[in-house]
């Protein structure tokens, strides 16, 4: 008896054992994401509005013309500065020359008073 509820046994866990029937799951659904991920070419269709496009168009337009702008000032302050050196250089001389007439003026006019 001990023998034949031993093979009894030993049959059944061997057949629930051999007896697995493979499981499929269906994998793809559970990592499909909820958004979409779909790639889109930069250079396709629709990949940037319009409207985005301008406005990369006028904020370029706009940056070249406030380089311009700049530039433009720039040369404006270098031109009057050189201006304002030009005319402080001829105020020096004209200072430089009266005071070298005055000079000779005096030194004319003290032998003058020597003599006398």
């Amino acid at each position: 008896m001990k023998n034949t509820f031993s093979a009894i046994l030993l049959i059944l866990i061997f057949n629930a054992c051999s007896k697995k029937d493979p499981v499929y799951v269906d994998t793809s659904q559970d990592f499909k994401p909820h958004y979409d991920t779909t790639a889109i070419d930069s250079f396709s269709a629709g990949a940037t509005s319009e409207e985005v496009i301008m406005k990369i168009k006028m904020s370029s337009q706009k940056y070249q013309d406030s380089i311009k702008e700049v530039e433009r000032l720039q040369a404006e302050e270098k031109r009057i500065t050189e201006e304002l050196e030009k005319e402080n250089k001829k105020k020096q001389e004209e200072e430089k020359k009266k005071v070298n007439e005055e000079k000779e003026q005096k030194a004319a006019e003290a032998p003058e008073v020597k003599t006398e």
